[in-house]
């Protein structure tokens, strides 16, 4: 039976299905559909856009904070930093991660997409969404920042904007859950879905959660500002909220995750070292990890201390613990493969003759360090009850989360393109040296910028303000000197990380459009090669035989060393506040 055949029986003697097209890539062998691979393609341009314009605003922000520049007055600050929140942390992420949830299941199952035209819907839908957000928040009226607490109101196209890019994402994720059960039907793969794609399950349910989360609350605030909604209680609103601000994060856990995986698989042939361990891992993020949203309310007096407590231990340790096991097997698939491949010396070996001059490797390798050594440790201070006292809407939140969606989400994503521009696109990479360092600068500047508005944070640094300064306040206040020391380096690092996303748009758009042809008669080879087993690895079930990896388990050591100093020097801070002599 061909692959056009196949696409074009019904099931079960059900009426005929969409005739699929597909191509076989000669890199990896994997067949794409012509329907999927477009929607991939334009997913990925619309993310790629989008990060450039979120990347310009915060880099506005960051040199305002930098009090020697102080380049926005107060008015701009608050409209770029509402604009910079909507654009990276919701639209450059979620057409990416729409384009993840095609590549995973149509394109890994070798699958055809179950409703291309839905699919096109919701592409539109998102399109329109993120271009009215920000229509309405550049025309001036809607400067109410990421979170948009009442009673704080915004123009009815800012809710209504994100209303629509919420209904195209799910729309999105339905295509997703029917192309996998069109690949199940159609027996396209063999056995159970492969890990990467399990990944990608693991995001799209939290997703329907997110986006119903974020349904529930922002129809009746768009009828609020319509008027016809006298009063939005703002409690009720910052607790329904968080379940879309704070959860649409753990979908890009998911999906980075996933990436780490499938990257893994494709450049090196590495496979988990337990697919069960694995997808339990995955198993407790659906069950526990949105459940991280209540570190933004520990504050709040109207919630119980029996909800705090609950919330942020018991349930919160059964979330980390699926990023600690992915923070074991991810290096560790890898390290089993650079074995396998012949890199047995000492315990490092595996690691120093890695591909680190490919930017898809590199750029995951330092994206699970980062969202590991940052993200994660200062994600669990920060989810301490008694600890998040110290560090609650200050700075130290952001730097967090730059730690979790840029250091760790976004450098996935985008060494994740390094891929799909030469497998989707079939372009290779115009200027390979520009390519290999990317990942790296960019790096260097997100976990600068995380950790110095921790370090501000934790000086005290207000998370919102304007002006560190307080200029005209009419209480004088004065931080710590090294307060502005840290905002100082936060602004340098920024622009290093920008210089980063521009060496990453610039790249990805020119090798879209002038790069090197790898599709039809060419054979051409790829400048930055996947391993021999890509496709098996990355589309099949199935697990690493057990091996010695020394390597790994001296890196989780240090990561629990890390984790037991800051863990404890932070309540070494919070003692220090008891006053006890």
């Amino acid at each position: 039976m061909t692959a056009i055949d196949a696409g074009a029986i019904g099931v079960a003697g059900e009426a005929p299905a969409r005739v699929a097209k597909y191509r076989t890539c000669r890199f990896t062998g994997l067949r794409i559909e012509a329907q999927a691979e477009a929607l991939i393609k334009v997913n990925a341009v619309a993310a790629v856009v989008f990060l450039a314009i979120g990347g310009l605003f915060g880099l506005l922000v960051a040199l305002t904070r930098w009090q020697a520049v102080h380049l926005l007055g107060a008015e701009w600050f608050y409209l770029v930093l509402t604009a910079h929140g909507a654009n990276v942390l919701l639209f450059w992420i979620i057409f990416f991660e729409i384009a993840v949830l095609y590549f995973a299941s149509a394109v890994l199952l070798g699958a055809r997409l179950a409703a291309p035209r839905m699919a096109w819907l919701g592409f539109v839908l998102m399109v329109a969404g993120a271009l009215m957000a920000n229509y309405a928040v550049l025309e001036g009226n809607s400067s109410v920042m990421f979170t948009s607490y009442p009673p704080m109101m915004a123009s009815p196209w800012f809710y209504l904007s994100l209303i629509l890019f919420a209904v195209g994402a799910l729309v999105g994720v339905a295509v997703f859950f029917g192309t996998l059960m069109v690949a199940r039907q159609e027996k396209t793969y063999d056995g159970s879905i492969p890990l990467v794609t399990f990944g990608a399950l693991t995001a799209a349910i939290i997703a329907v959660f997110t986006i119903a989360s974020g349904a529930i609350i922002l129809i009746p605030t768009l009828l609020w500002s319509l008027g016809f909604v006298s009063n939005i209680d703002s409690l009720m609103y910052k607790l329904v909220w968080w379940g879309m601000g704070h959860s649409s994060q753990q979908i890009n856990v998911s999906a980075h995750v996933a990436i780490w995986y499938a990257i893994g698989a494709m450049v090196l042939g590495a496979r988990p070292l337990s697919e069960k361990v694995s997808r339990m891992a995955f198993l407790m993020y659906i069950l526990f990890l949105q459940l991280a949203s209540a570190h933004h309310l520990l504050a709040e007096p109207g919630l119980s201390s029996q909800w705090k407590i609950v919330n942020t231990s018991y349930m919160m340790y059964l979330a980390v613990m699926g990023s600690m096991i992915h923070g074991l097997t991810v290096p560790g698939a890898i390290e089993a493969a650079q074995r396998r491949n012949g890199f047995t010396r000492g315990a490092f070996e595996w690691l120093r003759k890695a591909p680190w001059c490919n930017p898809a490797f590199s750029g995951m390798f330092l994206s699970l360090v980062m969202f590991g050594f940052i993200g994660g440790i200062s994600g669990v201070v920060l989810g301490t009850e008694q600890l998040n006292v110290l560090m609650h809407n200050t700075l130290y939140v952001p730097g967090h989360f730059h730690g979790t969606v840029v250091a760790g989400t976004t450098l996935a994503f985008m060494a994740m393109t390094y891929l799909v521009v030469p497998l989707i696109f079939q372009r290779d990479i115009l200027w390979p040296r520009m390519a290999t360092w990317q990942p790296v600068l960019f790096g260097i500047g997100a976990g600068g910028i995380s950790m110095f508005m921790m370090g501000a944070g934790t000086l005290g640094v207000a998370r919102r303000h304007w002006d560190t300064t307080f200029t005209d306040a009419p209480h004088a206040f004065e931080h710590a000197p090294g307060a502005f020391l840290m905002l100082g380096l936060n602004g340098i690092f920024a622009v290093i990380a920008a210089i980063g996303g521009i060496m990453f748009v610039v790249n990805v758009v020119a090798s879209i459009l002038v790069g090197p042809k790898l599709g039809g008669a060419q054979t051409r080879p790829l400048t930055f090669p996947l391993h021999q087993q890509a496709a098996e690895a990355a589309s099949t079930y199935g697990s690493h035989a057990t091996v010695k990896l020394p390597g790994t388990i001296i890196l989780v050591g240090l990561f629990f060393s890390a984790f037991v100093l800051y863990y404890f020097v932070n309540w070494k801070y919070l003692s220090e506040l008891w006053l006890f002599r």
